[in-house]
Order: C-alpha cells, then sequence, then structure tokens
C-alpha cells in the first residue's frame, strides 16, 4: 500500500513538474526583454559626438554641447539660442558613428527610444543614410521634451524624408543627430540613452 501511493505521488510529482517547467517557459519568453542596442553617453564615447551650428553656412545661432553627469548617469545637453536670420536656424548634436552595423540576428531595427528632459520645446532627430546626398538630405521625426527624464518611442516608419515618401532603412544609418531646428527659441534638452530596438 505504501509503495503504490509513493508510486502515485512520484507520477504526480513528474506530471506537475513538467507543467511548472512548460508554464515557466512560456512566461519568460512572454516577458523576457526586447532585443534593443543602447547608446550610452559616457566620458570616452563623448569624442565621437560633435557640436554642428547653422554658423558653418552663414547663420547666427550660437549654442553648445556638453556632457554632464547626474548620480551615475552621463547625459549630453544641446543649449543655446536658435535663430532663422541669415537663413540659419538650428544647433545639433551629431554623431560621427556609423550605425550601420546595428542588424542583430537578422533583424533590422524597428525605430529608437530616447531617455530625454528639456525645456518643453520640439525638437528633432536627423538622420543620413547611404542614399542621402547632402547635409541638407535627411529623414527626421520630432519629439517634445518635458521637464522631467521620460522615454520616447520613434519608430523609423514615422520619419518623413525631406524630398520623398520613402521609407527609412533602420539597417542604413550612417549619421544620427539632435537637432534643435526650425524658429526661433532657446534650445535645452537633454539625452542619456539612445535605444535601438528591433
Amino acid at each position: 500500500m505504501y509503495k503504490k501511493d509513493n508510486n502515485n505521488f512520484r507520477n504526480f510529482f513528474l506530471k506537475t513538474t513538467v507543467w511548472f517547467i512548460i508554464l515557466l517557459f512560456f512566461s519568460a519568453k512572454v516577458l523576457s526583454k526586447e532585443e534593443e542596442t543602447r547608446i550610452l553617453f559616457t566620458e570616452e564615447n563623448a569624442k565621437y559626438w560633435q557640436y554642428i551650428s547653422d554658423q558653418t553656412m552663414g547663420g547666427i545661432s550660437n549654442g553648445q554641447a556638453i556632457l554632464e553627469k547626474e548620480g551615475d548617469n552621463f547625459f549630453a545637453r544641446l543649449i543655446g539660442n536658435v535663430s532663422t536670420d541669415n537663413n540659419g536656424g538650428f544647433i545639433q548634436l551629431r554623431s560621427t558613428l556609423s550605425f550601420v552595423n546595428l542588424i542583430y540576428n537578422n533583424k533590422i531595427p524597428r525605430g529608437i527610444r530616447l531617455k530625454t528632459k528639456g525645456n518643453g520645446e520640439t525638437y528633432h532627430i536627423f538622420i543620413r543614410t547611404s542614399e542621402t546626398s547632402s547635409y541638407s538630405d535627411f529623414y527626421s521625426a520630432t519629439f517634445i521634451a518635458n521637464t522631467e527624464w521620460e522615454i520616447i518611442e520613434l519608430p523609423f516608419k514615422n520619419f518623413k524624408h525631406r524630398f520623398s515618401n520613402k521609407l527609412l532603412d533602420g539597417g542604413d544609418i550612417r549619421t544620427f543627430g539632435i537637432v534643435a531646428y526650425g524658429r526661433d527659441f532657446y534650445s535645452d534638452v537633454s539625452v542619456s540613452d539612445i535605444i535601438f530596438y528591433y
């Protein structure tokens, strides 16, 4: 009698364990973190970012891009006065890195998430690819930088090409810019994380 009960218990335990493992597997698949490539601002990679303004083409906008730290986290901050005088109208923090190696597990990025804060103004992301022919030829999307840190999601399908209806290819990103643009205002926008998601 004891032996028979023991076998029943063993069978019940095995079946329960199998179902628990199956449930755990599917739970892990559902709860697993989405694949992403995260680019952080650090003292080491700051040299791959440069400040550019419309003064290169005769404008009078002026500002600066600085690396700041809050707790253990570094972030880039783009500040200054944007002026549309003299056919100008922008200041920009642009990466000299190439992002063409972002394909991961044969997947192409579908968009970006920015961890950002600012002064409540509208800002832009400018992206150039191998098919954009000049510095004035780019894809762009806008976001509002509110006064508290938050994650902003910008799918690549929502980026607009300046001269056509072409869609942005997330696997062909050559330059990436954080831009204060297009009107007279004071820029104060910070970005700590740039996250390419798949």
